[in-house]
């Protein structure tokens, strides 16, 4: 991909640009139910599994049934939840689009996320968030850590500077490992000690993102 702006926004998808909880949850319930699995999870349990990868996820819940089955299962239910967050969205913060409007005006915009096959795609499609961003990629898609999917998407766009914006540890520590700054976003999900920047809202991030890419 080829894109003149080299200073980037990359953000981390769920507690960070929607809430899609509430739509998950009930998708998860009705695929256990239809493959007999005595199993059922809330919207609660399903942010706690936030910035997993999946393999992380089926372990967490199944810790001891087999790798390749419990693997399965979660990769089913992410197939089922992405049925109706493609058509009517997750629950988007206040201004989102406001924001990712303006900031796209000077900066590449992409995210980055632990997601499974088409779940990013289910954002961009439900919430009609695709028109500003430039570029996305997960690990189920590539097989790498989120640290070396941001830096894979800075190198094929020609960033040259960018910040991770996410609200978990996991997300601080794929920050640091892509050698780039971390802004917290602690109206999601997680408690992060020591980000670069921290913000309560997204009308926070424009200020924030030039006091790290000046």
């Amino acid at each position: 991909m080829n894109n003149p702006k080299k200073q980037a926004i990359i953000f981390d998808l769920d507690g960070t640009l929607w809430d899609a909880a509430e739509t998950i949850a009930p998708a998860w319930n009705s695929y256990l139910e239809g493959r007999g699995i005595d199993l059922r999870v809330t919207p609660e349990l399903c942010r706690s599994y936030c910035g997993k990868t999946l393999p992380e996820i089926a372990e967490f819940i199944f810790p001891e049934a087999e790798p390749a089955w419990r693997e399965a299962v979660i990769e089913g239910c992410c197939d089922a939840e992405c049925v109706p967050l493609a058509q009517r969205g997750g629950r988007l913060y206040p201004d989102e689009k406001a924001v990712l409007t303006a900031l796209r005006e000077e900066y590449l915009l992409a995210v980055v996320s632990n997601c499974g096959l088409g779940y990013i795609e289910a954002f961009f499609s439900g919430n009609h968030t695709g028109k500003y961003f430039d570029d996305y990629e997960n690990a189920a898609r590539t097989g790498l850590s989120k640290g070396e999917n941001i830096r894979l998407v800075m190198e094929r766009n020609g960033v040259e500077r960018a910040v991770y914006v996410g609200d978990t540890t996991g997300d601080l520590a794929a920050a640091r490992r892509a050698g780039i700054p971390f802004v917290h976003a602690a109206y999601g999900y997680g408690q992060v000690p020591e980000p670069d920047a921290a913000i309560q809202s997204l009308r926070e991030l424009p200020e924030a993102v030039k006091k790290l890419l000046p």
